[in-house]
């Protein structure tokens, strides 16, 4: 198992900043944010990307920065990937040729609860459909889920844990691989 990079994934509110910030500096390496990436690349908030050109624009965004981080020996080991990159084929195959993934999971009701005390959250991201936030959840959860379960090399529930020990896990379960 290729141990290069350790991409988080999962949705909004589970964890995967933080989380990753903590592993990065157990690791002693740079914690990348690859909607910061997006960002800075397209020179407009997530937010304007999506007004400009809708989601599929910004995947093409994703996508593109994506296969730049991965390839890019300089950058962090560690990345935070936003919640739909596992949605295209392409950059699934990226992050399973170039690292681990990691799917950190929350239930709908605790991933709501999170987004609503997160206030950068909301400003950053739109609503991905007109439905309730917690109806928009368990809709996304529903049609992700499966492509989230392909990726995944490694599971952690958030819901109950504190975001050092999802960090500690993590580190503890990249030492049983190498070691394997």
């Amino acid at each position: 198992m290729n141990t290069d990079r350790i991409y988080l994934t999962g949705y909004r509110g589970t964890g995967k900043t933080t989380v990753g910030k903590l592993i990065s500096a157990q690791l002693a390496t740079e914690c990348v944010d690859l909607d910061e990436v997006i960002e800075q690349a397209a020179g407009k908030s997530i937010r304007e990307i999506f007004a400009d050109g809708g989601e599929e624009l910004f995947r093409d965004w994703e996508t593109r920065c994506l296969g730049q981080v991965a390839a890019d020996p300089a950058r962090g080991r560690v990345i935070s990937l936003g919640g739909g990159a596992i949605l295209r084929d392409q950059n699934r195959q990226v992050i399973r040729q170039t690292g681990v993934c990691i799917w950190l999971t929350a239930g709908p009701d605790v991933i709501a609860d999170r987004l609503s005390t997160d206030q950068t959250s909301g400003e950053r991201r739109p609503a991905l459909t007109d439905l309730s936030a917690v109806e928009e959840i368990r809709e996304l959860l529903a049609r992700r889920e499966p492509l989230y379960r392909q990726a995944a090399d490694f599971v952690l529930a958030t819901d109950q844990k504190s975001p050092e020990q999802l960090a500690a896990e993590v580190v503890g379960w990249l030492d049983k691989v190498r070691k394997a």
